[in-house]
Order: structure tokens, then sequence, then C-alpha cells
């Protein structure tokens, strides 16, 4: 839970930064072009104070007696006097430039010279990878700040949210935990009333419906716990005797079936077994037989299958009951075709749930005809 918290403060973050970043990417290109146009202004300076460096030079030599011209060399530079119908006098190296450089040139008219020069030309090479490495290493500064930023905002934001969710978990934990001890009581102390009645010969309708009520609220019970640990519990799968653990079920469901005087018609094959979580599996029978139970007519048949057919367990409960009407919303959490018969809406999206785990094709079919068939298809 707390890894799954982190990640997501992590994405929040992440797309938080994402859309900042998008919102300041128009001001970003006005500004690399702006520091773009600064580097080359200042290289101009850098070029023209070369050229007058050599300009002065000349004029020196020019206003002196001596025989001998120096030219002020650079590596930096590549510079060329040129006569007025610009002939080369004189040229330093040349500079090499790659794939990143351009070469910046500035051309200035001297004054008359000993040296016949009419020109003096002067380049530089220069790049933009500095100005772009500049504007990255800002980008990527701010970047960090304003995501580091965000990302301890919401978590101081979350934390509140975080403490009141364990404390709620610990709080259901617990109530479940304090629930499950008297339910068993009340059911156990109930079953034994009933079979005093049963060796004394008496039948008392309200005892039966009294255990009736406590099955339903185990039921529930059991439907809420796992909502409650699916996240944090691993359900480990094992070989489980299919056939053997619905009919056990079935026994439990029977004393739901007879207020209603609905009868239960078994076909199950023997001997089918299937890798499997038996808590799964457990709440695809018991959530698939108390709706059947629940939502059927009163004196009609519910037939209960499972068979092996080809790769496949195919299990499937037929009852005689009102037309499911909205099909791909039945699945749906706390959405329930009739509201009278009670319960929470939770039963068959815990089962869509625990079918998507385990790869479990689910069929449904419901018309006035011929009822209400749920089947699921287990792969072997």
């Amino acid at each position: 839970m707390i890894e799954k918290s982190k990640n997501f403060i992590l994405k929040v973050s992440l797309f938080y930064t994402a859309i900042f970043f998008i919102f300041i990417a128009i001001p970003t290109y006005f500004y690399t072009n702006l520091e773009l146009e600064s580097y080359k202004n200042s290289q101009n300076r850098v070029l023209i104070e070369y050229a007058q460096k050599v300009q002065r030079t000349i004029y020196d030599f020019s206003n002196s007696k001596s025989d001998t011209f120096i030219f002020p060399k650079s590596f930096k530079y590549e510079a060329t006097l040129l006569t007025d119908k610009k002939q080369i006098i004189y040229k330093t190296r040349n500079l090499n430039l790659d794939k990143n450089s351009k070469l910046l040139s500035l051309e200035v008219e001297l004054s008359k010279n000993r040296l016949n020069a009419k020109y003096l030309k002067v380049s530089k090479k220069i790049s933009y990878e500095e100005v772009y490495l500049k504007i990255l290493i800002l980008f990527v500064c701010i970047g960090l700040f304003i995501f580091i930023s965000i990302y301890l905002i919401i978590k101081a934001s979350v934390e509140p949210y975080k403490k009141a969710n364990e404390y709620l978990d610990a709080f259901f934990n617990d109530a479940m935990h304090e629930l499950k001890t008297p339910l068993g009581i009340i059911q156990l102390n109930l079953e034994m009333l009933e079979e005093k009645q049963e060796i004394n010969k008496t039948n008392s309708k309200e005892l039966q419906r009294s255990i009736n009520a406590t099955k339903n609220l185990f039921l529930v019970y059991e439907d809420i716990e796992y909502l409650i640990k699916e996240k944090t519990v691993k359900y480990n799968k094992e070989q489980i005797d299919f056939s053997y653990l619905l009919k056990q079920r079935i026994d439990q469901f029977e004393s739901l079936a007879n207020p209603k005087e609905i009868n239960l018609k078994l076909n199950i094959e023997d001997n089918l077994t299937l890798l499997i979580n038996r808590t799964h599996l457990l709440r695809i029978i018991d959530n698939t037989l108390s709706n059947a139970i629940k939502y059927s007519f009163n004196e009609t048949d519910i037939t209960i299958n499972l068979y092996k057919k080809n790769d496949q367990i195919i299990f499937s409960v037929t009852n005689i009951a009102p037309p499911i009407k909205n099909k791909k919303n039945i699945f749906d959490r706390y959405q329930k075709e009739n509201h009278i018969k009670g319960g929470f809406g939770i039963g068959l999206n815990i089962v869509k749930n625990i079918c998507r785990i385990n790869n479990i094709d689910i069929f449904l079919e419901s018309s006035k005809e011929d009822g209400t068939t749920f089947r699921y298809s287990f792969f072997i």
C-alpha cells in the first residue's frame, strides 16, 4: 500500500512538472533566441577589439622607421590584409570548422599605410553549444526544483488522508475480527437448538429463520472481509476438489432455499480438481448460489451443473427469476436489479474481479422464458 502511494505521488508530480514545462516552452524559446543573439553580439565585440588591435599595429608600423612588420597573430582568429581590388596581401592560418561551429567575420577599411592594405578582414570560429548547454542546465535545475516542490506539496497534502485511510483499515479489520466471533457463536448455538428440536420432533420456523439470517450475515461478512483484504493479502493457488467443495457449499445453502420451497437440482461430476485459490472459488460459488436463491420465484427449481468439457471445467447455475435487464452493468459495484431484496450490490463485482484475475470466462443469459443462467468456464 505504501509503495502504491509513493508511485501515485511520483506519477502526479511528473505529470504536473510536464504541464509546467509545456507552459514555459514558448517563453523558453524566446529566451533562447535572446541568449543566442546576446552571445553573437559579445563575440562581435571581441572581433572588433581584435580588429582594432591589428589596425593600431598597422598604423604604428606606418609611423615608424622599422622595415619589419610583425603581425599580431592569434590562434582564435583568422586575419587577412587585402588591396583595394580585394587581392590578398597577407593571411594568417585558416580556422578549421566542424559541424557544430560557424565562422563570424568582420571587414574594416584601413587608412593609408605602408603595407598598401586597403581592407582588413578578421574572422572567428563560434559555437552555440555553450549557450544551449547553459539553457539545458538551467532547464534541468528549474525542472528538478519544480518536481521536488510539487512532490513535497502533494506528499504533505496526501499524508492526512493516508493516515485516515490507515486508521479506517485498522478499524475495519478490528471490527470484522470482533464480529466474526459472536456471529460464529450465534450460528453454533442456533444449530445446536435445531438439533435438539429434531430430537424432540418439534419444528420452529422462527429458529430456522434465525439460522438463515445468520448464514446471510456470514455471506455479507465474507464479501466485506474479502474487499478489505483484497489488496493486501496474497491469495496463493492450490489444487482444489471442485466437486467436493461445491457439494459442501450446497449443503449450507439448502436451508436458505427451503423457506421459498426451491428445489436444488444437481448435476455434478465427481473428482473434478482445479488449480485456484480456495477463497476465490468460494466467493464465486457462494455469491452465485446466494443470488440464485435470493432472486428466484417461490416453488421453482435451481439447476446447478458442474462438468468437464475438453480442457475446461464448466460451472453453471440456472434459476427461474425476473430477467436481468441491464446485463452490461450487473457486475459493477453497488449495481442491483432489485433494491427490495437487500444486499450491497458487491457480490457480483467481487466475482467479476476474481474471474479477471484467474482468467475465467463468464457467460450470462437471462430471459423470461428460460430464466437466468450464470456460467463460468475454468481453464484446466
